[in-house]
């Protein structure tokens, strides 16, 4: 027998619950609705899901209170469904512990595509490091990551070293936002300058080298206002 995977979704809009718990089931999950951050809390306890579709405004507990409990106890994926669009409310749910977020309204591929990426990532960080994929692929681009060697169309990129760093950091979280915050701690270090300077000029000179577009970039995506993306691998 299959086993699915089991999703809670907190969400006090019952409409919005029903349109994606169809989804879910319709693709092979098991799909269970909460319409309260207390009751959503208790299901996160004794169901122990696979992920946690999250919506942050929520009539109980705030959402981003909801994120912070949660990590308190578990590492269970947590995507944010929200209508809030505001940059610093997104920052500050992925900062409190949100694997991912989307953004109200949205449709069936994103969401399914979402789900997928935030699973991926939580089996990658259960394994040991030696089970990460040694390299990365997507359209034309490659990264071997053994032979730190980035390569687009068979032609190798060159990059400095702090460019690969961040190339190499974004395509081992792919199809995952990254703060600009996580960048350049994990780059520059906790005591680095805050200011986003630096890393928006490394990140111009690498599309200059990557993309044939730089202005409409194919590889990285920004967020704005928050963060960069990687486009998932090729399956």
């Amino acid at each position: 027998m299959n086993h699915k995977l089991t999703v809670i979704i907190i969400e006090d809009e019952k409409n919005i619950c029903t349109f994606i718990e169809t989804t879910l089931s319709a693709h092979d999950y098991k799909a269970v609705s909460a319409y309260s951050g207390k009751e959503g809390l208790s299901y996160i306890t004794s169901l122990c899901p696979d992920i946690v579709l999250l919506d942050l405004g929520l009539p109980d507990i705030d959402g981003m209170d909801i994120i912070r409990k949660v990590r308190e106890f578990s590492s269970v994926p947590i995507l944010v469904i929200s209508a809030r669009i505001g940059e610093n409310e997104k920052v500050q749910a992925l900062d409190a512990g949100a694997d991912d977020y989307i953004t109200k309204p949205f449709g069936t591929s994103e969401l399914l595509a979402r789900i997928r990426t935030a699973l991926r990532h939580s089996q990658m960080s259960a394994n040991t490091p030696k089970n990460v994929e040694a390299s990365y692929r997507s359209g034309d681009l490659t990264i071997n990551f053994e032979k730190r060697l980035v390569t687009i169309a068979d032609q190798e990129i060159h990059l400095t070293q702090i460019e690969y760093k961040l190339v190499s950091l974004l395509a081992l979280n792919a199809g995952k936002v990254l703060t600009y915050d996580f960048i350049i701690n994990h780059i520059w270090g906790p005591y680095a300058d805050s200011n986003n300077q630096i890393l928006r000029v490394n990140m111009a000179h690498i599309r200059r080298k990557m993309e044939e577009n730089p202005a409409d970039p194919k590889y990285i995506s920004t967020e704005i206002g928050v963060g960069y993306r990687m486009r998932e691998p090729d399956n």
